[in-house]
């Protein structure tokens, strides 16, 4: 038992998610990493290695750096007890989605029973590979239906939502649906900001909750000359989510529709999220007041929120929205806290 408490310390684990960071330090210069990352590509055609590499610098930078790890386990209790048998669910909508709550279930000392998503699994696998074999007695197990469980954190769409929260509606659980992601634009930004903001907009081909896909501006904007200034290369857009973009312009034209062109996307004014990859939404806020309200309204469907200040609720400066810190958790719910409630709810029993 003393040995198991040692493994499970906060020291233990930032030595041995730290190791997992230096393990990542030359993805993409390596032919075995670059090897994975063709194999991932290969399942996965929305992935493209570039992305693959980011994800995998913004994991290691954001998630792994030993200094950002042991500053944000301060906040909670060592392990201490059973561990949770805690089910994980993942979506596999951008490159290593899933990694966080595989981070956080093993650093409040629980089992993961991880189930990746068939269109991430080559990249998840070879980084519980990499857990396995930095910690052979790790834990990191494989999900079963209908197994026990502790705990259930699922993530897909809205539709999937339903499904888990009917199928766990009798334990403990984080469900997580469909959710855009906005940024809040004064008017006055420079050049290299709206440079970081495409990319907010377009990595990993828009897919991710993280990508903005509606602009809250002020009143007086003029759409036509911010569509001229966020204007994109054909070759700085994802080919399907270019495919995608050619296929709505017409639809657009068609229907007569009013639209900015911006070379890879289209931007539309409208009240709320898209619903079609490729249309970005101008939303005006006439007032600092309207702005609030809407961001409070909305607060359920909103990922994070990008601005100059970052300064709101999830809020992340321009270029960062792809790059979520440790305490930046999905949908707002602290992972960790969720957990350590189940422990003392089963303690109690």
């Amino acid at each position: 038992m003393e040995r198991e408490q040692e493994n499970r310390s906060h020291a233990a684990t930032v030595a041995w998610l730290g190791a997992l960071g230096d393990r990542m330090a030359d993805f993409g210069q390596t032919e075995a990493t670059r090897h994975i990352a063709a194999e991932a590509v290969a399942a996965n055609p929305w992935f493209t290695e570039a992305d693959i590499v980011f994800a995998v610098r913004a994991v290691r930078e954001q998630m792994l750096d030993r200094v950002r790890l042991a500053a944000w386990l301060a906040a909670y209790d060592e392990p201490a007890g059973a561990p949770l048998r805690v089910a994980i669910i993942m979506a596999g909508n951008i490159p290593l989605v899933g990694f966080a709550d595989l981070l956080y279930v093993l650093a409040a000392g629980d089992v993961p029973y991880v189930k990746p998503s068939s269109k991430d699994s080559v990249l998840m696998r070879w980084v519980i590979d990499l857990l396995c074999e930095l910690n052979p007695a790790a834990r990191i197990e494989t999900y079963r239906a209908g197994a026990p469980y502790d705990a259930v954190i699922a993530t897909g769409s809205d539709n999937t939502g339903r499904y888990f929260r009917s199928q766990f509606a009798d334990m403990p659980a984080i469900i997580r649906g469909s959710r855009g992601s906005v940024a809040v634009l004064t008017g006055d930004e420079t050049p290299q900001e709206l440079c970081l903001l495409q990319q907010d907009m377009l990595r990993y081909g828009g897919l991710g909750c993280r990508n903005v896909s509606l602009l809250l501006v002020p009143g007086t904007c003029d759409v036509e000359r911010l569509g001229e200034a966020l204007r994109v290369q054909r070759g700085d857009v994802h080919p399907k989510y270019y495919n995608n973009y050619r296929s709505l312009k017409g639809k657009l034209a068609v229907a007569g529709e009013r639209f900015v062109d911006c070379g890879g996307f289209v931007l539309t004014e409208g009240e709320e999220f898209p619903t079609e990859l490729s249309r970005i939404v101008v939303r005006r806020c006439g007032t600092e007041e309207a702005l609030r309200q809407w961001l409070a309204a909305h607060d359920g469907k909103v990922q994070c929120v990008v601005s100059r200040e970052g300064t709101c609720v999830r809020g992340v400066r321009f270029g960062e929205a792809q790059a979520p810190a440790l305490d930046d958790y999905p949908d707002g719910v602290d992972v960790p806290a969720f957990l350590a409630d189940v422990r003392r709810r089963l303690r109690s029993v």
